[in-house]
């Protein structure tokens, strides 16, 4: 049995909560065993494609999603796969930071989306107040299992890399969301986050952005 890091498997209704009512056809990439591509589909019927790189993710994704890319994302030609402007919405969640050259795959893969489209993305936020702890105070830059600090992330990302990120893509944000948590791991007490998260600090305490764009006109 495959043992996934359960921060790459788990539901994600905070996505969810952001594809359009009426998008009918989704990419998702990085699309992991699937479980994203299952609540869309159950939410509004729409077709589902997805490309991943962990090849057993993408055998059990295979099954759920419509059709399944198999390999790099920085390395597939996905237009020889798709048709320009063919999808409503495009999903990038968690999956950026994990690229080698994120700006030139979202580039690449905008003119799939229709003119009129959306672009999700989840995005973890270096600038949260434990990565300035970690480095002024302690002189460590903490390697871990999930979360900002994944030892897997090649690539950080503060507001305003995001921003240049979209500028770069010929994409503007129109919408965007702040996790707030006190704690970087999961803990009831992260409920406070947002009760503490005034505008002078709100950035510190950001986990992680929630970003809708659309192409600029």
């Amino acid at each position: 049995m495959n043992s996934f890091n359960p921060s790459y498997i788990g539901k994600r209704n905070d996505i969810l909560g952001l594809i359009p009512n009426d998008a009918k056809r989704v990419l998702d990439v990085g699309c992991s065993i699937g479980t994203l591509a299952e609540q869309i589909k159950a939410y509004n019927n729409a077709e589902v494609c997805g490309i991943e790189y962990d090849e057993a993710m993408a055998k059990i994704a295979n099954d759920k999603l419509d059709k399944v890319l198999i390999g790099d994302v920085e390395t597939i030609n996905v237009s020889e796969h798709f048709e320009p402007k063919y999808f409503d919405c495009i999903i990038f969640a968690d999956i950026l930071e994990h690229l080698r050259n994120p700006w030139d795959v979202l580039k690449n893969l905008t003119p799939l989306l229709k003119d009129d489209g959306l672009v999700i993305l989840s995005i973890p936020n270096v600038s949260h107040y434990s990565t300035i702890i970690q480095l002024v105070f302690r002189g460590y830059w903490p390697y871990r299992k999930r979360g900002i600090h994944d030892k897997t992330h090649l690539r950080f990302f503060t507001l305003k890399n995001i921003k240049q990120l979209l500028r770069y893509a010929n994409l503007e944000a129109v919408t965007i969301k702040r996790i707030y948590r006190i704690f970087e791991r999961p803990t009831k007490l992260n409920k406070f986050s947002k009760l503490l998260a005034l505008p002078p600090i709100r950035r510190f305490l950001t986990f992680q952005y929630l970003i809708c764009a659309r192409k600029c006109k």
